[in-house]
C-alpha cells in the first residue's frame, strides 16, 4: 500500500511518500480501507516527537479516518467486511490502509460523506467535550474563544452558538474573523491589531467572557484570563502558538475563576460511554444540518505533508481533509 511515512521526528518536508507493507492486523483490530483522514494540530506535534504519545519508527501520522472494513481480527464480533465506520486511530491514517483496535471504531452514520466523518471527531468531538463537560456553557453566557478561524475554534464557535452562547470570536486578521461571523460569531476581535483585555471588557459591558476556549496559548492567554468573568472557566485546550505560557494565579484567585484542562484523547478512551453519547449527538446534528463542518482545503494522499505544513504555519482555514480514496 502507499503511505506517508515518518522514519525520523523532523519537520513536514522530511516525511516520504512510498510504498509499504499492509499493517499487521491483531485480534482486537479491524482493518480499513481509508476514503479520508482529518489533518490535526497533533499530528504536527507526533512528527515532531513532540505529543504526549510517541510511536515507534517509521510510521504514518494522521489521527482520524473514515473508511471502509477490509479485514477482521479474529476476537471482532461487532463489525461485518464492507461496514463504513469512523476510527481514531491516533496515527497511521496518511495510509490507504490502516489497523485500528475495534474499541476506537464507531458507525458511521448513512448520509454523512467520509470527508465530513473524518474531520468531525478532533475538532467537533474536542470542543464539544470541552464546552459541555468542562466549561458547563449555558445558554445566554458569553464564549470567548481564541484561534477562531482554527479547526478546534470554528468548532467552537458553532457549538457555542447552537447551545445559546453569545460568541466573541478571535483571530488574527479579517479573512478569520470574517468566516467566524459566517459561522455565526456575535462579535469579533483581531488580537493582532486589538487589545485583547479592553477589547473583551468593552464586548462584554465590563463583566467580561464567562467561558474562554484557548487552543492557542502562548502571549494571549495572559490578556485572556483578565477578561474572564466572576467564576469564569477558562479552557486549556492546546497551545497552537508553540508557547507554553505561565499563569500568574493570582488571577484566577481575584476572578474566582477555574482553569480547566481539555484533553479529549484521554476522555475518550477513559470515560468511552460519556465519549460515545457525544459523538452520536453531534452526529445527529450534523444530519440535521444544524453544524456543518467547514473544509478549507483538500489534499490528495502524497500532498499530506504540504497540509502539515499549513496547520503548522496556523494558515489552515477550517479544517484539512486528506482524501486517500
Amino acid at each position: 500500500m502507499k503511505a506517508i511515512i515518518c522514519e525520523k521526528f523532523g519537520l513536514p518536508d522530511s516525511l516520504k511518500f512510498k510504498e509499504v507493507p499492509d499493517p499487521h492486523l491483531a485480534p482486537h483490530q479491524v482493518l480499513i480501507e481509508v476514503a479520508a483522514c482529518g489533518v490535526n494540530f497533533p499530528d504536527t506535534l507526533i512528527i515532531q516527537g513532540k505529543y504526549q504519545f510517541k510511536p515507534d519508527l517509521p510510521f504514518s501520522p494522521g489521527g482520524e479516518v473514515a473508511g471502509k472494513v477490509i479485514g477482521l481480527g479474529e476476537k471482532v464480533k461487532n463489525h461485518q467486511i464492507g461496514d463504513s465506520v469512523l476510527a481514531l486511530c491516533g496515527w497511521g491514517g496518511f495510509a490507504e490502509k490502516v489497523a485500528v483496535d475495534v474499541d476506537r471504531i464507531f458507525a458511521l452514520p448513512q448520509g454523512i460523506p467520509a470527508e465530513i466523518a473524518a474531520t468531525t471527531l478532533y475538532t467537533y468531538g474536542t470542543s464539544f467535550h470541552a464546552l459541555k463537560d468542562r466549561g458547563q456553557l449555558k445558554s445566554g453566557e458569553t464564549l470567548l474563544v481564541l484561534g477562531a478561524a482554527g479547526g478546534v475554534g470554528l468548532a467552537a464557535v458553532e457549538l457555542g452558538k447552537l447551545m445559546g452562547a453569545k460568541i466573541i470570536a478571535a483571530a488574527s486578521s479579517v479573512e478569520k474573523l470574517e468566516l467566524c461571523r459566517e459561522k455565526g460569531a456575535d462579535f469579533t476581535i483581531n488580537y493582532e491589531k486589538e487589545d485583547l483585555k479592553s477589547r473583551i471588557k468593552e464586548l462584554t459591558n465590563g463583566k467580561g467572557a464567562d467561558v474562554i476556549y484557548d487552543p492557542v496559548g502562548g502571549p494571549y492567554t495572559e490578556p485572556a484570563l483578565r477578561g474572564i468573568a466572576w467564576k469564569g472557566r477558562y479552557l486549556v485546550v492546546g497551545f497552537a502558538n508553540g508557547e507554553i505560557p505561565k499563569i500568574p494565579l493570582n488571577l484566577p484567585l481575584l476572578k474566582g475563576a477555574s482553569i480547566v484542562g481539555v484533553f479529549w484523547g484521554q476522555f475518550s478512551k477513559l470515560e468511552a460511554e460519556k465519549s460515545t453519547e457525544n459523538i452520536l449527538q453531534l452526529m445527529q446534528w450534523i444530519r440535521e444540518g444544524k453544524i456543518k463542518q467547514h473544509i478549507g482545503k483538500r489534499y490528495r494522499l502524497h500532498e499530506a505533508p504540504e497540509a502539515l505544513q499549513t496547520m503548522m504555519d496556523r494558515k489552515m482555514l477550517g479544517k484539512g481533509v486528506v482524501l486517500v480514496k
